[in-house]
């Protein structure tokens, strides 16, 4: 009998202290870990257009209120670890991929596709081909990054901001 296997391709790209210093470089942060009740993932969910799957936000905080996020998004079928910096105001400075894990889609790591979403906050919710542009063949990938940023900046305006 033969059984046929799957390969999965995961490439970490940076640690979380590299990323950290790519988008707040020599700035002093200290863990923090929130933990989100139901009520308050539901109102992100309602906010974002997006799920909420997990009750923990974890990552790095200054005292000026930067923020650099540690999340996950689904790519097509397995999960892309990313580190999100998030200004005082709740807006992007910076998405670094830390693993990606799926076989093909990695055109994402492109600097210039993350960039479209520096600036961005709460204001709209992003969408996938009206806001941010998508990359043929990485479909899942953009699409699931750009529902991952609208949930980390809703999180942020309903939750992190007042901690």
């Amino acid at each position: 009998m033969l059984f046929g296997s799957s390969c999965v391709v995961a490439k970490t790209y940076l640690s979380v202290d590299q990323a950290r210093q790519i988008i707040w470089p020599d700035l002093a942060m200290e863990a923090f870990q929130a933990t989100l009740s139901k009520a308050q993932m539901k109102s992100i969910k309602s906010s974002s257009k997006t799920r909420v799957r997990h009750d923990v936000v974890q990552g790095f905080r200054s005292k000026e209120n930067q923020w650099l996020i540690i999340d996950q998004v689904i790519g097509k079928h397995e999960f892309i670890d990313l580190a999100v910096g998030l200004d005082a105001n709740g807006k992007v400075t910076g998405i670094e991929v830390l693993t990606y894990r799926e076989s093909y889609g990695d055109e994402i790591m492109n600097p210039k596709w993350r960039a479209q979403f520096h600036g961005k906050g709460m204001e709209k919710v992003l969408k996938l081909d009206q806001h941010i542009k998508n990359i043929s063949g990485a479909t899942m990938s953009c699409r699931h990054v750009t529902d991952g940023i609208n949930r980390l900046t809703h999180t942020w305006d309903q939750v992190l901001q007042h901690i």
